[in-house]
């Protein structure tokens, strides 16, 4: 056994086997002992390849955000950046020590975190080191850490889009609270989803318990675009206190993608997960995402939302077969009564009287509720120059330019064709 074990690590460590090891094992060598000089222990190195990412994902969220709890100690290489440059709307511009190139540690867990370049003859690269004391105080920092992001969260949405640089994760803030009553849906569609939501979230799923309910649910929302459905959306996730994820489905998804969406959203629930454009699905990912939505564990917790504007493009494995999607709801264009509720919410009447306002709601049917909303910036653009209304003409003009952006049949000039240009 001792030969063994010799053989194995003289093929490991030996500089003749692996030539570049010495400059790889320096560099970590010399940041464990930066770390014992700050804090008089001695530190153990971590590895996971599928929880690494989100680990330092975190950590960088909280360095943008100068969170006390993680400190900078200092950094690796004299003559590589060390800091950060970013424009932010509330702020301008800051400067703040970048995750590349430092030693950041966290003095509650005693653990340390290092994205470190790696500087060998054949290759450059960055790789991730996590460093704690013990196992146990690694375990604690892990259980914070997941409980920060999952704070982090509640404060907006997080956007996941596939790109062709791998699953790309930014956050937005609901800068508008959208109300329910302002949700505009069919009376009926809009108590069934709203009860479902309720009853997932804020009584913490003891409906579930109570009948021996899986604890989880999927609902697709189809229709045409512009009626509704990320209104619906945007009016859930500022409603329920549990993180709210905004995936959207292109055609760089991947099943590393798929697993790494679901790894996160699985450890964040219970929570709300939405599909945008479900339908777009690569046909390549589609057996990689039915599986994660089978998945025993993958979905408990888990307020599922996909939404499309093709239904018919949907792969049926995804709708006909119990456990993915439990309901589908149509979301249907506005009729009479939501059409006159969103343009009086609009508040049309300090420029239309009854009639006029009745004109209207008959003369916009068939009009999605985006294009009411441009019927009404229509309205007060011409009111505020001209102080009168033509709403025949206004909406005339509407649907004629609608449907020649639909068909592509433009008005061109025979003798400026070719020549438009800026």
């Amino acid at each position: 056994m001792k030969q063994k074990q010799a053989i194995f690590q003289s093929h490991h460590l030996n500089k003749e086997a692996n030539p570049h090891y010495n400059d790889y094992a320096t560099a970590v060598q010399k940041v464990k002992n930066i770390l014992q000089e700050q804090t008089g222990l001695h530190f153990k190195l971590y590895q996971s390849d599928m929880e690494m990412d989100q680990v330092f994902e975190a950590a960088e969220q909280m360095i943008m955000q100068n969170d006390s709890d993680i400190v900078h100690i200092c950094s690796i290489y004299d003559n590589v950046s060390v800091a950060t440059f970013r424009y932010t709307v509330v702020e301008n511009y800051t400067v703040q020590p970048s995750i590349e190139n430092n030693i950041f540690y966290f003095p509650k867990f005693d653990v340390a975190l290092v994205k470190m370049p790696i500087y060998q003859s054949h290759e450059d690269f960055e790789e991730n080191f996590l460093f704690a004391s013990d196992d146990q105080s690694l375990l604690k920092f892990l259980n914070y850490l997941l409980e920060k992001q999952r704070q982090a969260m509640l404060k907006g949405i997080s956007v996941f889009t596939d790109t062709d640089d791998g699953l790309i994760k930014t956050r937005e803030k609901i800068t508008q609270q959208i109300h329910r009553e302002d949700v505009l849906l069919e009376e009926n569609i809009k108590t069934d989803i709203f009860r479902s939501i309720d009853e997932f979230f804020l009584k913490s799923g003891a409906f579930f318990r109570e009948y021996d309910i899986p604890y989880k649910r999927g609902i697709l929302l189809y229709g045409s675009p512009g009626n509704g459905k990320t209104t619906l959306v945007k009016s859930i996730a500022g409603s329920v206190a549990a993180p709210t994820v905004y995936w959207q489905i292109t055609e760089n998804t991947s099943s590393y993608s798929i697993q790494e969406v679901f790894s996160t959203v699985t450890k964040m629930a219970p929570m709300v997960l939405v599909i945008e454009d479900i339908e777009s699905m690569p046909d390549y990912a589609r057996s990689a995402f039915l599986n994660a939505l089978d998945g025993a564990t993958s979905k408990e917790g888990i307020f599922l939302i996909g939404t499309t504007n093709y239904p018919e493009k949907i792969d049926p494995a995804l709708i006909n077969r119990a456990g993915r999607f439990d309901r589908a709801y149509e979301i249907k264009q506005p009729n009479d009564d939501l059409r006159k509720s969103y343009l009086h919410n609009k508040g049309l009447e300090k420029f239309l009287d009854m009639n006029q306002m009745e004109l209207l709601v008959k003369k916009t049917k068939g009009l999605s509720i985006s294009q009411l909303n441009e019927v009404y910036m229509s309205i007060a653009l011409q009111w505020h120059y001209d102080q009168e209304i033509q709403i025949e003409k206004i909406v005339d003009d509407l649907l004629e330019n609608q449907r020649k952006t639909k068909k592509q049949d433009w008005d061109l000039d025979e003798e400026n064709i070719g020549r438009v240009g800026f």
